[in-house]
């Protein structure tokens, strides 16, 4: 009986982990990563693909992610869908490959991504919370109810808060990661 309240939260929290881990790879840092264009949308033949679907993506160090294109009909519409995706990218056409370079980031930029990090992160923090008042309503209905005894009860309640503290401490893992691509 127990059991079933503590998966629903960890499935929750999984989520969220998952779903905060993918917005902050979207923000880019100062060191090129594939992350940045593998999830942008490309209009190619009527239908919208992923830029990881048409092509292999890779980085050359110092600042270039090289994205090699299997179909040559899709490299200007490849191009286009970066430059539209806003990322701050400069982008070059070789060919079947197509360069973005990653411009050193400004201390302004440094700071606005990091601010945009930290609010991400307290949203995401929210929502662990808010995750957390659901499952503890259902464990005080449940100990009204005489479903669980009181013991029960705050046992349970130990363990939720601790399965959210996991969760807080694997958002700040995130978050930490993330500020430290900015430095380099």
């Amino acid at each position: 009986m127990e059991e079933k309240y503590l998966k629903n939260l960890e499935d929750n929290f999984s989520k969220v982990i998952a779903k905060i881990k993918e917005e902050t790879a979207m923000i880019r840092g100062n060191r090129p990563s594939v992350e940045l264009l593998e999830s942008v949308k490309v209009n190619v033949y009527d239908q919208w693909m992923t830029i990881q679907q048409l092509g292999s993506l890779s980085v050359q160090p110092p600042r270039d992610v090289l994205i090699s294109v299997w179909d040559k009909n899709a490299v200007g519409a490849i191009v286009k869908a970066i430059e539209a995706a806003k990322i701050g990218l400069t982008v070059s056409n070789d060919g079947n490959v197509i360069r973005a370079s990653l411009p050193v980031l400004t201390e302004e930029r440094k700071q606005e991504f990091t601010k945009l990090v930290k609010k991400i992160s307290e949203s995401f923090r929210i929502q662990i919370r808010s995750h957390r008042d659901e499952v503890m309503k259902e464990v005080k209905m449940a100990g009204d109810d005489g479903d669980l005894s009181e013991d029960q009860v705050f046992k349970l309640k130990e363990k939720i808060q601790s399965k959210v503290e996991e969760a807080n401490k694997k958002v700040e893992e995130v978050v930490d990661k993330k500020l430290k691509e900015f430095e380099g």
